[in-house]
């Protein structure tokens, strides 16, 4: 059964509560999302660690349930 987007901002939102989360469902079948998440917690933190701390928000989804997510990671604009 696919993910819903909100399903995945909400989860994102639970591990990183202050990020700003924008996805975008790539194919419209629940399978393929792009996603932005702005956040302060990744301050000082690699790009890849800053992927994996939203994967691991995504508790184990990704790959089975979530099939693909184009992810884009950054630093809020004060």
């Amino acid at each position: 059964m696919p993910m819903d987007a909100r399903e995945i901002e909400d989860m994102i939102r639970q591990a990183l509560p202050d990020a700003q989360v924008e996805i975008k469902d790539l194919a419209g079948d629940g399978d393929h999302y792009a996603a932005t998440v702005l956040s302060s917690a990744f301050k000082g933190k690699t790009r890849v660690a800053q992927h994996q701390m939203v994967y691991g928000a995504l508790q184990g989804r990704m790959g089975g349930v979530l099939h693909a997510l184009a992810l884009t990671t950054g630093l809020p604009q004060d």
